[in-house]
């Protein structure tokens, strides 16, 4: 940059209109390499160029946010990311922090914000995607703090599923999925642990005003009809 700064200016105070002609057109030849290098093969911004756009999803157990979650991305393209669904994949995968992560569940506590947030990062930048619905996640202040400060960003939407706790126990015992913190007692403590710890993220997202509070009680196709003014932009 300095040296082309410097060949102009030497350019300009010569009266030689021949090398002022040979500069205009050197710098005509070097924008339009720039222009070249700079755009992606086939035009327009790559996903993988794209800053992501992230949406997180809150709501209690049984809340419904998993089946709105799977309406979103049928309709708006984005790509579905359950913290709960991530955190059993590594169960499964029988990684070190597998048997942890297990046994937190199982009494019905929150999984620590530096191994949820790390599964999460390793999935978003797997993805070939750029729009993300992150679901279940962040639940307490340190889970949002750990993912700003991991991630070096917050999201671009918050959506709050708000569903009384008596249709969210009983939506989950008759959902019958076989999983491990799907009984009555671990419900219940779960339900206690997210009416505590989410109030000061949600009342965080309300103040940055990114949260949108959707009534969790209703048809399938009712509560989806308030989700959709959010994501009017990517139709």
């Amino acid at each position: 940059m300095w040296k082309r700064a410097n060949l102009l200016c030497a350019l300009v105070s010569s009266s030689n209109s021949s090398l002022l002609d040979q500069a205009a057109n050197g710098f005509k030849n070097w924008k339009a390499f720039s222009t070249e290098i700079l755009k992606p093969a086939g035009g327009g911004i790559s996903p993988k160029e794209r800053t992501p756009y992230i949406t997180f999803v809150l709501g209690g157990p049984g809340s419904g946010k998993g089946t709105q979650c799977a309406r979103i991305v049928e309709t708006f393209g984005f790509t579905h990311l359950s913290a709960g669904d991530l955190l059993r994949k590594e169960i499964s995968s029988n990684s070190e922090n597998g048997s942890t992560i297990l046994n937190t569940i199982k009494e019905g506590k929150i999984v620590p914000s530096e191994v949820t947030v790390k599964l999460i990062k390793r999935a978003i930048e797997s993805c070939e995607n750029y729009k993300f619905l992150i679901d279940g996640f962040p639940r307490s202040e340190e889970n949002r703090k750990t993912y700003e400060r991991v991630i070096g960003t917050g999201p671009d939407v918050v959506l709050f599923f708000d569903c009384p706790e008596e249709e969210m126990v009983k939506r989950v015992l008759s959902r019958n999925e076989g999983r491990v913190d799907d009984n009555i007692d671990t419900v219940k403590e779960r339900l206690k642990v997210f009416t505590t710890l989410n109030l000061p993220v949600i009342n965080y997202y309300t103040g940055k005003g990114k949260l949108y509070k959707i009534n969790a009680v209703g048809t399938e196709e009712e509560i989806f009809e308030q989700v959709l003014p959010v994501f009017a932009s990517w139709r």
